[in-house]
Formats: C-alpha cells, sequence, structure tokens
C-alpha cells in the first residue's frame, strides 16, 4: 500500500463502523466509508463533538447532520495550500490519499532536468496539477465541470501558483484527447483519475468499466518520445489495482517498455496504527537508457 503519511493539516482519527473521524486543519468531520466494514470501539471523545457529521439516508443520498463548519477554509501540504467546501455529496473538494502520488511524481518531475508537460484528465480541484507545477512541470488541467476548474485556479493562486505554465481547460476528457491527437500534442506524463460515472459537458456519458481501456489507449498516444510517466488512479468499488496494471500493461508497457506497479492506497488511521485502503492506483516509468 501507498500511504500519505506526511500530513500535517489533514488527519484520520479513528475508522469505525462504515464512519471516518478526520481533522481537515482545525475542524474535525464525520463522513460516511464503504470500506469500513469493522466495528470496534470509538475510543475518542471527537466522534460526539465533530463539527460536521454527515449521514447516508435511507433512501438515498445523503446530508450534512451536524454543520458548524465554514463555508470555506483552507488546509496545506507542504507549500501546497487548499481550499476545501463540505459539498453535498460528502466531499470537501480534496482526496488525501493522493498525496501520496504526489510526492511520487514530484520527485520524478524535479529530477528529470528536462522540461517536463504533463496531461492531468479529470483533474478536480487541481491537486495533482499543483504538485506538478511546484514540481517545474508545465501542466494541462482537464475536467468537465467548470466549476471544479475554477476551484482549481482558486487552489493555483492560494498557493502562490497563479502564475505557473498550467492550462485549465473545461471540457469532456475523451473529446479533448481526441482532439491533442490530431493536433499532434505531446506529453512527458498522463495522470487521470476517472469517476466510475459521470457526465461531460454536452450530456456524455462516462462508464468506467465501458471506457477505460480505451481511453487509456488513447492518451497512451499521447506521450512524448522522452515520457516520464503515466498514473492511473480510481475509487470505482470492485476494480482492482491489478485491473488496471492489466490496462496498462497492455496499452503502455507492451507498446513502450519499462515497467508498472499497482497498489492500494492508504491513510494511516491514528487511533489504531493501521492504514485504511482508500482506492487504487497504477504507476508507469520507462525503462532505463
Amino acid at each position: 500500500m501507498w500511504a500519505a503519511d506526511r500530513w500535517k493539516d489533514y488527519a484520520l482519527l479513528d475508522a469505525s463502523d462504515g464512519e471516518r473521524l478526520e481533522r481537515w486543519g482545525r475542524y474535525v468531520l464525520v463522513r460516511p466509508d464503504p470500506q469500513i466494514i469493522w466495528k470496534s470501539e470509538r475510543k475518542d471523545p471527537l466522534w460526539d463533538r465533530a463539527d460536521g457529521v454527515y449521514r447516508r439516508s435511507a433512501s438515498g443520498g445523503g446530508s450534512w447532520t451536524v454543520n458548524r463548519l465554514p463555508g470555506e477554509w483552507t488546509v496545506s501540504y507542504g507549500d501546497l495550500r487548499f481550499l476545501l467546501r463540505p459539498m453535498g455529496f460528502k466531499h470537501t473538494g480534496l482526496f488525501p490519499e493522493q498525496a501520496a502520488n504526489w510526492d511520487w511524481f514530484s520527485e520524478l518531475i524535479r529530477d528529470a532536468g528536462r522540461p517536463v508537460r504533463v496531461l492531468n484528465l479529470f483533474a478536480y480541484t487541481g491537486g495533482a496539477t499543483l504538485a506538478a507545477a511546484a514540481a517545474g512541470a508545465s501542466v494541462c488541467h482537464v475536467d468537465a465541470a467548470k466549476g471544479m476548474v475554477l476551484q482549481a485556479k482558486e487552489n493555483a493562486a492560494l498557493s502562490g501558483l497563479a502564475g505557473a505554465p498550467i492550462r485549465y481547460i473545461v471540457d469532456d476528457c475523451r473529446k479533448f484527447v481526441e482532439r491533442e491527437l490530431r493536433r499532434g500534442n505531446r506529453y512527458e506524463a498522463v495522470i487521470m483519475d476517472p469517476p466510475s460515472y459521470g457526465r461531460g459537458p454536452s450530456g456524455e456519458v462516462w462508464k468506467i468499466e465501458e471506457c477505460a481501456d480505451d481511453l487509456i489507449s488513447l492518451a497512451a498516444g499521447l506521450l512524448s518520445g522522452e515520457p516520464l510517466f503515466f498514473l492511473v488512479n480510481s475509487y470505482t468499488a470492485g476494480l482492482s489495482p491489478s485491473a488496471l496494471k492489466y490496462i496498462l500493461d497492455l496499452r503502455v508497457t507492451a507498446v513502450r517498455g519499462g515497467r508498472s506497479e499497482a497498489s492500494e492506497l492508504g491513510l494511516p488511521v491514528a487511533g489504531t496504527g493501521l492504514r485504511l485502503p482508500c482506492g487504487s492506483s497504477v504507476r508507469w516509468q520507462p525503462g532505463r537508457r
């Protein structure tokens, strides 16, 4: 498991009976998590004093049943700063476990000793975009949700990266990749974090089990002659890291050589010393020359 264990402004305090107890900066949240299928004693008194509690509804969906949170606040990861906003579907605008991937590819970018162009697909509020830009890359940030792209720009400004070479695109990711192929644009690195299900700005339907292989194959064609890495993330239940690795090995490793690694992403749980699995990632790198 690749664990994001360098956070100071975020901590997973405890995990029990389908819920996380988390600290985001100065605020404590309780949020549902389907991976937490065990029941353990809730010893931490903050379970009963959380500033925000999101609960699922028996009829579907859910809501913040306790909400003493501000409309927005910020947390930091190193020099990066992120704006948090409690959303209607339990999210805050940041997935802290992704810091494990930010650290990995930031080192690759810094050590490359050459210009690195990064394509970030399904880029959300820009965590990976800012990490790559801070490491010295130029980044093309693509997401179909205009609001998320606007928040990514806000995060860049908070992080002192408003003037960084980041190109923000509101578009359907597949259509953008197809146009980039026709235009002959190429990138040293590709990052993608596709949702299980979604719609593009013109109503395009995305289902990961039907579309991931095709999109990875297309995006692999955007790698330059000197690629640095290809990273795929997924939060889709039932889609294992090994399944993603198989696709990446078919579409990238078999063509470019190199090697890939697959693992779960995780967060350390302060109350138990264990690690909570939070998603899947596959990392590809070219062979040494």
